[in-house]
């Protein structure tokens, strides 16, 4: 799925398999488990295949149920200076 010249550096990409991986989705995120992606060896861009994405857009479009959803704290950042 993954092998292939990175267009940012010209790195070798390749898959890796993450437990989790939070991708964006229209303004929120959607979370996958044990996903694969592919990961340039030299600059670290990451690279989705489209059978990741259409996941990602049947869960953030509800089309598909999630395994289970989670909370997330969300604050502002404030600095300390």
């Amino acid at each position: 799925m993954y092998d292939f010249l990175c267009e940012h550096c010209t790195g070798a990409v390749r898959e890796r398999r993450l437990d989790r991986e939070a991708i964006r989705h229209k303004g929120g995120f959607v979370i996958l488990e044990n996903v694969p992606i592919g990961v340039c060896d030299t600059c670290g861009a990451r690279y989705f295949h489209a059978s990741v994405l259409r996941r990602v857009a049947e869960v953030g479009r509800r089309t598909t149920s999630p395994l289970r959803t989670i909370a997330v704290p969300v604050d502002a950042y404030m600095p300390l200076s």
